[in-house]
């Protein structure tokens, strides 16, 4: 007979109901069902991810898209999956998620849970989660408000990983604060083994930029994008350590997706830019640690579709806006490569541009300055649309770029830049927004019927 404790049991039943109201009611709502059963049962997680292997997905960039093409690559496979692909990757977005998978009852057959967790919370997560696998995509400076700089996001991942010394680890072999880690746990890693461009030397606005252990200067072989390749310190040896699963070669880059070679095969990957090389390299290897085998993995990385916000396109009366989430300079400066890389100088479209600073994009928002927005000059930008709450900060520093003031939409709110949008002169709009501007613009979307669904 399968038991459960009362109070678990009077958690999970409040926590349903409050989903499915939230769902009826809000359109969404995924993270405070997840309070009401941890108000209930604190340990609640213990209970409903009882029967799962568990991957967990951290790290600062590519979290979402990596988690969904881990998700299709085992569904593909035919695994039983779910995952928590509303973005909700804190505790009480977590627990929202499997309470609504939960049934009651024994269940002996195999199941799989792919779950995105921010990379502060990681430590809370494994205090009732033992997962088959963790896997950290990178470290960028991020959100300095909540995290400072990246040994911090470094070291709340590590105490994560910590309590649960049995755990496969899948860590980004280029990311040089996670080689030679001094854990139990074993450990495989992913990277590149060809260069994507010639760069040997790092951008003064690049992030890890000193020897974990001397703290001397690193050299690289080749640099992928920000400070991430392959690295080593002169100094005292440290160096990148050998890499299980690794590109060899890069057939194409377009602005469609790459076609490459991982361990001399070949994939295709249906998302542009370096950073999706990255992304569906980590999901290769961490399904590959599962036993998955390549033909499944070749089919669902060739058709991957776009999470929410991450490339998305939306027809809104028939022009094409695409959607892109950023929140970091890494992530934006690799988001703008992948315009500059799909379209060229003489090519007229429009820009939006949307920054908020709550507590989910992060309340300090002077990483702007990092940003490579200087690139967007070159462009035959008609229409420059600006909103969030930050506006203003936002259109100075698209002003000391050099963007074309006259062409600056400045909108109070949403419903000022959806107009602006949808009267902007050219077919094309590309949108890059921070988290919490993402939401809102799709909730205004959704009510006004451009997409079936907020979520």
């Amino acid at each position: 007979m399968f038991k459960i404790k009362i109070n678990s049991f009077i958690a999970i039943i409040a926590s349903k109901t409050v989903l499915k109201l939230s769902t009826i009611l809000f359109k969404g709502g995924s993270n405070f069902p997840g309070k009401i059963a941890l108000a209930l049962d604190k340990n609640i997680l213990s209970t409903v991810t009882k029967g799962y292997k568990v991957i967990l997905v951290t790290g600062t960039n590519g979290k979402t898209t990596t988690t969904s093409m881990i998700y299709n690559i085992l569904k593909k496979d035919g695994k039983k999956v779910f995952t928590n692909n509303t973005g909700a990757n804190m505790n009480t977005g977590i627990v929202s998620s499997f309470v609504s998978f939960y049934k009651f009852g024994k269940n002996n057959e195999e199941k799989f849970a792919v779950i995105e967790v921010d990379e502060a919370y990681l430590q809370i997560i494994t205090e009732n989660i033992k997962p088959e696998i963790i896997t950290v995509t990178n470290l960028f400076r991020d959100q300095l408000d909540r995290y400072g700089e990246v040994h911090t996001t470094y070291t709340k991942i590590l105490e994560g990983i910590v309590k649960t010394p049995k755990t496969t680890l899948v860590l980004n072999g280029d990311e040089s604060l996670l080689g030679k880690v001094d854990l139990e746990n074993p450990t495989v890693y992913y990277g590149f083994d060809t260069p994507i461009k010639s760069d040997t030397v790092l951008s003064v606005n690049a992030d890890s930029k000193f020897c974990k252990f001397c703290k001397n200067p690193y050299s690289y072989e080749f640099i992928t994008y920000n400070h991430l390749g392959k690295y080593f310190c002169e100094h005292c040896g440290y160096s990148r350590p050998n890499l299980k699963y690794k590109v060899e070669n890069i057939i194409s880059l377009t602005p469609s997706g790459s076609e490459v070679t991982i361990n001399n095969e070949d994939f295709y990957i249906n998302q542009s830019g370096e950073y999706n090389i990255y992304n569906g390299l980590c999901a290769l290897a961490v399904t590959k640690e599962l036993g998955v085998s390549s033909d499944p993995i070749k089919t669902s990385l060739s058709n991957q579709e776009s999470s929410f916000g991450r490339q998305e396109v939306i027809d809104i009366n028939g022009k094409e806006v695409k959607i892109i989430l950023v929140k970091n300079p890494a992530g934006y400066n690799q988001a703008i490569n992948t315009i500059m890389l799909n379209l060229n100088e003489s090519t007229p479209i429009n820009l939006a541009l949307m920054l908020n600073d709550n507590y989910a994009d992060g309340t300090d928002v002077s990483w702007i300055w990092d940003v490579d927005f200087e690139q967007l000059s070159k462009l035959d930008i008609k229409s420059t649309i600006i909103g969030g709450i930050r506006l203003y900060d936002m259109a100075i520093r698209l002003k000391t770029a050099q963007l074309q003031e006259e062409t600056f939409k400045m909108c109070e709110t949403d419903e000022e830049l959806l107009n602006n949008l949808i009267n902007a002169p050219q077919e094309s709009t590309y949108v890059l927004v921070t988290y919490t501007a993402m939401l809102n613009l799709r909730k205004l979307l959704h009510s006004k019927g451009y997409i079936n669904k907020i979520w």
